[in-house]
């Protein structure tokens, strides 16, 4: 069931739980939250949207979000949810260089969910999508077991290549934009029964990923570009396998806070160890050619190298031996810690 049901104005009365709302009711309920922008042609209401594709090539990428894997109930509100839902989703478009220009939403609830927790979610989604300059235009709701938001992004290269994880070449500088650690250090502080420090914690709830440095970067020269959602030497990792290259990451550029550094010192880990490989924070890291001036707000932290054996990431010259980086289907459990698996 699309979110095609018929809208006819009026917000109607929201009953207690998603079930005695029913399907269409839901529709109605979260249709009647959205915003549009001017990319968007036909929106909720009909079989499918059509949303405006300048460029005539469209950037497409999706994720979803499972509770108790991704997130927890009792850790984040439903705006919360929705806002890293399509966070998540919104980076991945930003990371090829494009913009963000609409969302799909494909939502799984039980029937006892109550009724204003999905219409949470979708407030957080707009809101989040908003800030990007993108639109929800549509999607599909149905009756599960465990919550599931499933998100589809679409974006617009604006008649610029995209930027892939195959063009980084030796001599090339690294550089990052946007958080890194802070994410698995909130993580670190809610599994301890923590609220604070705040900002950690909501960043691991709300990721504020760098939207604009994106396109910004393609436009002046970067050759390779990711966001950061499973581990910066994980996702790396990705860059120097498709670029044939090794990726050397000097510890000493890499900002790790003080409050961080407390964080660590009080769970017994090393602060860096977040940095490198924490994931969920949704930066943007790129290769440049060591002769590009760097964006604002960029940051160098290394150098892309011809590979000594093999496609690697180093840090000060050697690999990083510690475990790290996101597998959904190797370590790591439930909770709220998992990347987006690109």
């Amino acid at each position: 069931m699309h979110l095609s049901g018929e809208y006819r104005g009026g917000r109607p009365r929201t009953p207690g739980t998603v079930g005695e709302l029913g399907e269409f009711g839901l529709i109605r309920e979260l249709t009647s939250r959205l915003t549009t922008t001017p990319a968007v042609r036909i929106g909720p209401g009909d079989d499918a949207a059509v949303v405006a594709a300048p460029d005539r090539r469209v950037v497409a990428t999706t994720d979803i979000l499972l509770e108790g894997r991704h997130f927890r109930r009792d850790w984040s509100t439903a705006y919360d949810v929705g806002r890293k839902a399509a966070a998540v989703n919104l980076a991945d478009i930003a990371a090829m260089g494009a913009v963000p220009t609409s969302l799909l939403l494909g939502l799984v609830v039980p029937a006892e969910l109550p009724a204003n927790w999905p219409s949470e979610l979708m407030d957080g989604i707009r809101d989040e999508a908003q800030v990007a300059a993108a639109a929800v235009v549509g999607g599909d709701v149905v009756r599960g077991d465990t919550v599931t938001v499933s998100i589809t992004a679409l974006g617009d290269l604006r008649n610029r290549e995209p930027v892939t994880r195959f063009g980084a070449r030796p001599g090339d500088t690294v550089a990052v934009t946007g958080w890194l650690g802070w994410s698995a250090a909130g993580h670190a502080v809610l599994s301890r029964g923590f609220r604070s420090p705040r900002a950690f914690v909501e960043a691991h709830r709300r990721p504020e990923p760098p939207y604009h440095a994106g396109p910004a970067a393609a436009e002046l020269g970067a050759t390779a570009m990711t966001d950061v959602s499973d581990g910066l030497v994980a996702d790396l990792g990705h860059v120097a396998e498709a670029s044939k290259v090794r990726i050397d990451l000097r510890s000493a550029d890499l900002d790790v806070p003080a409050q961080m550094s407390d964080i660590g010192k009080a769970v017994g880990v090393d602060p860096l160890h977040w940095v490198l490989t924490g994931g969920e924070d949704h930066a943007l890291v790129a290769t440049f050619p060591s002769a590009a001036k760097l964006p604002a707000r960029w940051r160098k932290i290394g150098e892309v190298l011809a590979p000594a054996a093999q496609p690697q990431v180093t840090v000060d010259g050697a690999p990083w031996e510690r475990p790290g980086g996101w597998d959904h289907f190797g370590s790591g459990g439930p909770g709220g810690r998992g990347g987006d698996g690109d």
